[in-house]
């Protein structure tokens, strides 16, 4: 067993989440703390900058430079914040996903900024990163990777279950029935998660988001702009298959560019829920689980469980729904320095079994 840190940085960009484990890469010994240390209002509207014209950016693009040492400067913060709750503990390996900018899974191209080296050489711990990019080298969408540690955590599960993560985009992990030990997984980006409306909201009332869905759940869906926005192909696409943050930000906030404050919000939050509760799944789960930022919207809870049937919060398990991601790379390091796969055919679209990762130099 190997003490990890596990450091995520959404694409809601509301900052970085840090969490230590103990870990073999297998599953979970033990739980150390989780803190989320905040992106201020300028690196959060610089980074928001950047995932608006990242295509057309060069790596060696100064803003993008700049944007990096600040992104990873502030992971140093986490970690070190982090360490303070456990001085005693001393980490074998930081996994670190970096802030993602771009994400082109078609074009085979997955971008995250973020220095392994500077880290490494800031927190004098192995550094493993670059999940992604390895992910896409192997013939997968580069997302999502969580489902190794969704698959870990439920092992004694018999029954076929679902995990929604809801973040800026939202993705499901489906585990088919546990039978002698052995079970399916499969995994994809479902559609939008809270990132449209955290936009939408942004924009009509100046906060970051749609607290407590208030706004959403003032409105009224406009079905006909639904049936549009979900008419698009991605929906109809087989699992795997993943998505950028901006991926539907254009033609969504077209659809709606007319609608109340209201509407536009109680759209876009059915729009999310929509997605998922169509999206083409191998079986049918019997129960579904919810982690992510997207758990906190109470109107979002109350539609998913409306089209979903027996839904519970993450939090149910006993499982920190904040840090589960955080968790998540924690996990994928030690898989890496152990020579284990992260992702599948079925999870992510690999040609076979995938090591993701690589060490910092």
């Amino acid at each position: 067993m190997q003490w990890a840190i596990g450091l995520m940085s959404g694409t809601s960009l509301d900052g970085v989440d840090a969490a230590l484990v103990q870990t073999d890469g297998e599953r979970i010994a033990q739980y150390g703390p989780a803190v989320t240390v905040p992106y201020n209002p300028t690196l959060r509207a610089r980074l928001r900058h950047l995932l608006d014209h990242a295509a057309h950016l060069a790596e060696d693009d100064p803003d993008i430079l700049a944007a990096e040492r600040d992104v990873t400067l502030r992971h140093v913060d986490a970690v070190r914040e982090l360490m303070k709750l456990a001085p005693d503990i001393r980490p074998d390996v930081i996994g670190f996903h970096g802030q993602t900018v771009l994400h082109q899974p078609e074009k085979g191209r997955s971008w995250q900024i973020g220095d392994g080296a500077l880290l490494q050489a800031e927190c004098g711990v192995l550094v493993v990163y670059d999940f992604r990019a390895r992910d896409l080298e192997c013939g997968g969408e580069g997302a999502p990777l969580v489902p190794v540690l969704h698959a870990a955590l439920l092992e004694s599960e018999t029954q076929s279950v679902a995990v929604l993560n809801i973040g800026g985009v939202a993705n499901v992990t489906v585990l088919g029935p546990n039978t002698n030990g052995q079970r399916q997984v499969w995994a994809c980006d479902t559609g939008p998660g809270n990132a449209l409306l955290d936009d939408w909201a942004e924009r009509h009332t100046g906060v970051a988001c749609d607290v407590d869905g208030a706004l959403a759940r003032k409105g009224k869906v406009d079905r006909a702009v639904l049936e549009n926005l979900l008419a698009m192909p991605y929906f109809q696409r087989e699992m795997p298959k993943s998505l950028d943050r901006l991926s539907f930000h254009a033609s969504a906030m077209q659809a709606v560019e007319t609608l109340s404050a209201e509407d536009g919000a109680a759209t876009l939050l059915e729009f999310t829920v929509e997605a998922i509760a169509r999206t083409p799944m191998p079986v049918k789960p019997t129960k579904w689980f919810v982690a992510g930022g997207g758990r906190h919207n109470p109107v979002l809870m109350e539609r998913l469980r409306s089209r979903l049937g027996c839904l519970e919060s993450v939090d149910d398990l006993g499982w920190d729904g904040d840090a589960l991601e955080a968790q998540c790379f924690a996990l994928l390091a030690v898989r890496y320095v152990r020579g284990l796969p992260s992702s599948w055919p079925q999870t992510t679209g690999t040609e076979k079994p995938c090591m993701a990762g690589r060490p910092a130099r």
